[in-house]
């Protein structure tokens, strides 16, 4: 499965939390197309193209939960390069000091954006110690398992290959 991976981090504590994710990813074999959007543009980093099967994107949050100017316009670009995609995973980092409605509120805003069915990652500060990891380990499986479930089941022009 080729999978599009952008996140922005302030601190490095998301970006901690992507590189625990592209692992994860690649260790179960998948291609991933690693953004920093916070130096990095769509463009450069897929010159190739936008299409993915799997789109997972992670930021902190700033101003009572608000979403970065630079995820905004990584996600911007990536909506103008291929539409809304349905497959688009999300996760984030924050601090509950700041109050639990502002908690991770990039990451629930752009779920909310993209409407996604998967579960958001949520890390409070950076991720530490063995309950974080395996946090992110069974999170970064189950979106594995549903994407790679959703495009075997997807529709075939020749539909009697499906029952063959």
């Amino acid at each position: 499965m080729r999978i599009l991976l952008a996140h922005t981090s302030l601190s490095g504590n998301t970006r901690d939390v992507a590189r625990a994710i592209h692992a994860r990813c690649e260790e179960q074999g998948h291609a991933v197309t690693w953004i920093d959007a916070d130096i990095q543009t769509l463009a450069k980093a897929c010159p190739e193209g936008a299409a993915h099967d799997l789109y997972v994107l992670g930021s902190w949050s700033i101003n009572a939960g608000r979403t970065p100017p630079e995820m905004k316009r990584f996600i911007e670009d990536l909506v103008a390069a291929v539409g809304k995609p349905e497959r688009v995973a999300v996760f984030g980092t924050g601090e509950t000091q700041w109050g639990e409605e502002n908690y991770c509120g990039a990451a629930r805003r752009m779920a909310a954006f993209f409407g996604t069915r998967y579960p958001r990652l949520e890390i409070e500060q950076m991720p530490h110690g063995e309950h974080d990891a395996t946090k992110i380990q069974r999170w970064t499986d189950h979106i594995l398992a549903v994407a790679s479930q959703q495009i075997e089941i997807a529709p075939h022009a020749d539909t009697p290959r499906l029952h063959a």
